[in-house]
């Protein structure tokens, strides 16, 4: 379903594209060659309007089944079967979980089941021991992404896409020119101006997180090597999400590192209050309510220094706020991975919303047990796909400190 509403939403695009391009003409005048633009009729305005309207309609279908797709979704266990006879899916994630954590301990293959129920057959369960050894729990996985969401509040807040491929994310540039609205002479010409349909790619890059457990710890029944197990995982992939969004890796993921609204300090090493404002003020004031603040543990010591004209410290402690501290009434988050360098990015601002990140759907893990067998430890590894991009730039700012 979702593939066919991208596949209309393209083509509504590139019809869109085409009513623009048939505005422009080229005529011969003097032996030069003229580009003329024209207005829309009537008729083209409004199929041009119904057309835009629709592709709005799918940008929002195509994000709640996206949102929708990404939800932990849980089935109970409920007796009995479905309204039409069929029998009901049995929430297998408690036996997964047991099911991953004997494997880990002894290696074996263990059968799935409920508490007090018969074996459930293979095709009943997400988990899948395979003849190499490996193994993909997807609950374990989902929890896993659920904590990535706790420990990185910039990758919660973006707007996620969870679909495979190539994704194209349209947004309306005005860049080069925008709708304008003036006063007019009879029978006079009025210029047509307008924005440009452009769009986004998100592809995936591959990336790969492992942890290894020790041997001895595995074979104490007291330890608990599945929270050990989600939460090391779960850490290091957020801690490299959060830099990666953040900084970007060039050839691989953009994230924030393309943000186009830029304030540069007047220091190389600190910023004042009247730059703050500036960041702030950069934001439309429709997105201030969802906005936060993100920078170093350095600069939020330093900006924890400045005072306004009565004396009053600008960052405040709130307890009712996410992380303790607000700084003009927005909260801040601190990350290591914002740096405090001449040159470089020292605070963002903004609603993250509009940052686009995709990560596949094939999120999956495996247990490798031969590999460390020589270090008395157990491996296990999680794969997945992902990229970032901003997909509203009004909705994000930078300050970067001045250079030299």
């Amino acid at each position: 379903m979702l593939k066919k509403l991208m596949e209309q939403r393209a083509m509504l695009l590139k019809e869109l594209e085409t009513m623009v391009g048939a505005l422009k003409t080229e005529t011969e005048k003097n032996g030069k060659k003229v580009e003329e633009v024209r207005a829309f009729t009537a008729d083209e305005q409004k199929a041009y309007d119904e057309k835009r309207a629709k592709v709005e309609e799918l940008n929002a279908t195509i994000k709640s089944l996206s949102e929708a797709r990404s939800l932990d979704i849980t089935e109970p266990v409920i007796a009995g079967s479905n309204a039409d006879g069929s029998a009901q899916k049995k929430d297998n994630t408690a036996a997964e979980e047991r099911a991953f954590v004997e494997y880990l301990r002894s290696g074996k293959a263990m059968e799935l089941r409920a508490e007090g129920d018969t074996p459930a057959a293979p095709s009943d369960s997400n988990w899948t021991p395979s003849a190499n050894g490996a193994v993909i729990p997807s609950s374990i996985a989902n929890k896993i992404i659920e904590q990535v969401k706790n420990i990185s509040p910039i990758y919660a807040m973006s707007t996620k896409y969870n679909v495979p491929g190539t994704l194209s994310i349209p947004y309306y540039d005005e860049t080069d020119g925008k709708i304008t609205v003036g006063y007019q002479e009879e029978f006079s010409v009025i210029t047509a101006t307008s924005g440009k349909l452009k769009s986004i790619s998100l592809t995936g890059f591959l990336v790969g997180a492992l942890t290894k457990v020790s041997r001895s710890l595995m074979n104490n029944a007291q330890f608990d090597i599945l929270s050990y197990v989600i939460s090391k995982l779960a850490e290091a992939v957020a801690l490299w999400i959060d830099n990666e969004i953040i900084n970007g890796t060039e050839g691989k993921i953009v994230g924030l590192s393309s943000a186009k609204n830029v304030i540069t300090s007047a220091a190389t090493n600190g910023v004042t209050a009247d730059e703050l404002i500036d960041v702030q003020d950069t934001v439309p004031d429709v997105y201030q309510p969802n906005c936060v603040w993100v920078m170093s543990r350095k600069m939020r010591s330093a900006i924890r220094k400045l005072k306004d004209g009565d004396g009053n410290f600008l960052l405040n402690k709130d307890a009712t706020s996410k992380w303790s501290y607000t700084l003009f009434g927005r909260p801040v988050y601190l990350s290591d991975a914002v740096k405090m360098e001449k040159g470089k990015p020292a605070i963002y601002y903004g609603d993250f919303s509009g940052l686009a990140v995709k990560m596949t759907e094939n999120f999956n893990m495996e247990v490798l047990r031969e590999k460390y067998a020589e270090q008395h430890a157990i491996g296990v590894v999680a794969w997945l796909e992902l990229d970032s991009k901003i997909e509203n730039d009004e909705k994000i700012a930078v300050l970067k400190l001045k250079a030299s």
